[in-house]
């Protein structure tokens, strides 16, 4: 049978010129349509909406606002979630355009595949799969620490001579794997709910923290500026590194600090884009979603962090153990707490859902052209990739089970920061490169909103620590050993033009 052809044909394509042999738009749209490997659309721009508010809704909005107010921003964190969401709107805006120009899973990978060719691709998916791996895990585990406050003092830790297993988070992502191979329709009803839950609790904290909130306590609104604690050696961040400069608290530094921090919240609404093959109308219901949940959830956050630093003053959250409930409990609310946890369990069930399905999607598209075993592409009548899913999910289970991740958190954060670059440069290119296609959303401005988007991304990136940047280029060069290995030999694309 002769093999359909997917890319360039000339004879560079098979040399090293071809490591950056691109597929076409065309042919990524028309390989959704194999039997053995086609997923259900059945996902509406609300679905998308629901599913962006429950990646980037979590834990955080209990905690990270009132920590970084009081250690950073003072009650300046409020401008500081603005500036962190217009730095991501940048970015959010290129994911519409690629999304709504190629409604295909994978995402970044996807993107990449089309303007940077095979081996950008391959790094960028080899990148996602990493960042969505240790995310899944990490989350699940603070899920699993809320989870034993609920329940007092049964802590969901068994341990087995020196080993300590949790089975709180392995149980959470084995429950939410089935989920996700029955389809994802079912998901999106059981994220609605969990997202409905958190909403209501922040409703509630918004609404009782109001019967406290004193308008003096937002007096200074950006605080003095004092000298910061800095880190030494590969903790330090990259930026450090190389000016040698520390960093000051409060004052106007520390508002951009702060906008760095609080940036990291939004990070997931990426994760709307790897769903865009699942949707029945991509080309409008994608940017719809993307952009609609986070102007959804930067409201959130605003009233939240304002109603937080109008009930306390701000020097009452310093430290790292404060969290919204800390701010009830100097009113005698001591009640909140429990209420608390209960919302940010049901806010990192979703963040943990929708994680795990973007893993799946970016790891079927790579299988899917080749670059990983063909077989885990399989989506059978079901219409969702459950040999993937699985496999996912008895990683996933077993590292959140019995690894203590620490500092690795940090690879979540450059991972995505890095796909966000790709996506940004890449919208510039694909408008010199294919004007014609049809583009369902277009960032308007271009390229400057492209390159302000690369620039604020690559400040945040800079923010991360040095040992941070290390584990990333090794794991890196591990990916390029996989690619050379295995990848380049099995990819569809290059059996094409042989």
């Amino acid at each position: 049978m002769p093999v359909a052809i997917r890319g360039s044909t000339s004879p560079e394509a098979t040399g090293w010129r071809g490591l950056f042999r691109t597929k076409s738009i065309e042919q990524s749209i028309r390989d959704t349509d194999e039997p053995d490997s086609k997923l259900r659309k059945d996902l509406t721009a609300w679905d998308l909406t629901i599913f962006g508010v429950a990646v980037v809704i979590g834990a955080g909005i209990f905690t990270l606002t009132a920590r970084t107010a009081g250690n950073v921003a003072g009650p300046s964190v409020s401008l500081a979630f603005v500036f962190a969401a217009v730095a991501c709107g940048l970015t959010a805006l290129c994911y519409a355009e690629f999304a709504s120009t190629v409604p295909v899973a994978g995402s970044a990978y996807t993107f990449s595949y089309a303007t940077f060719g095979e081996l950008v691709a391959w790094i960028i998916g080899w990148d996602l799969v990493l960042e969505f791996a240790l995310a899944v895990s990490v989350v699940a585990k603070g899920w699993s620490q809320y989870l034993g406050e609920v329940m007092g003092s049964h802590s969901p830790i068994a341990h087995i001579g020196s080993i300590s297993f949790d089975w709180g988070a392995a149980l959470l992502i084995v429950v939410l794997g089935i989920l996700l191979a029955t389809g994802t329709k079912l998901s999106s009803r059981v994220s609605a709910v969990a997202v409905g839950i958190k909403l209501a609790v922040i409703a509630l904290v918004l609404v009782v923290g109001l019967s406290y909130f004193d308008k003096s306590n937002l007096t200074p609104y950006i605080p003095p500026s004092k000298p910061g604690e800095s880190s030494e050696g590969l903790h330090q961040s990259l930026f450090s590194f190389f000016t040698g400069g520390g960093h000051s608290s409060f004052g106007w530094y520390g508002l951009l600090a702060a906008a760095s921090l609080v940036f990291f919240a939004f990070i997931g609404f990426d994760v709307v884009a790897t769903a865009a093959e699942e949707t029945k109308n991509p080309q409008k219901a994608v940017p719809r979603g993307i952009l609609g949940s986070l102007v959804i959830v930067t409201i959130l956050y605003v009233a939240v962090s304002l109603v937080l630093t109008g009930m306390v003053p701000y020097t009452a959250l310093s430290g790292d153990k404060a969290t919204l409930a800390t701010a009830f409990a100097l009113h005698g609310a001591d009640w909140a707490k429990n209420i608390i946890s209960i919302g940010a369990l049901a806010g990192l069930t979703t963040v943990v859902m929708v994680m795990y399905l973007g893993q799946t999607r970016v790891l079927f598209a790579m299988a899917r052209d080749g670059l990983l075993p063909r077989q885990l592409a399989h989506t059978g009548g079901k219409g969702t990739p459950v040999r993937i899913t699985a496999i996912v999910g008895v990683v996933c289970a077993l590292l959140a089970g019995f690894v203590d991740f620490g500092t690795l958190e940090e690879m979540v954060n450059i991972g995505t920061l890095f796909a966000f670059v790709l996506v940004s440069v890449g919208v510039v290119i694909l408008r010199r490169t294919r004007p014609d296609l049809p583009r369902g959303f277009r960032v308007p401005l271009v390229p400057l909103i492209p390159i302000l988007a690369v620039l604020a991304c690559g400040w945040l990136m800079l923010n991360l620590s040095v040992e941070t940047w290390l584990r990333f280029l090794i794991w890196m060069v591990l990916g390029f050993v996989v690619y050379f290995a295995y990848g380049r030999r099995h990819s569809l694309l290059s059996k094409s033009v042989q």
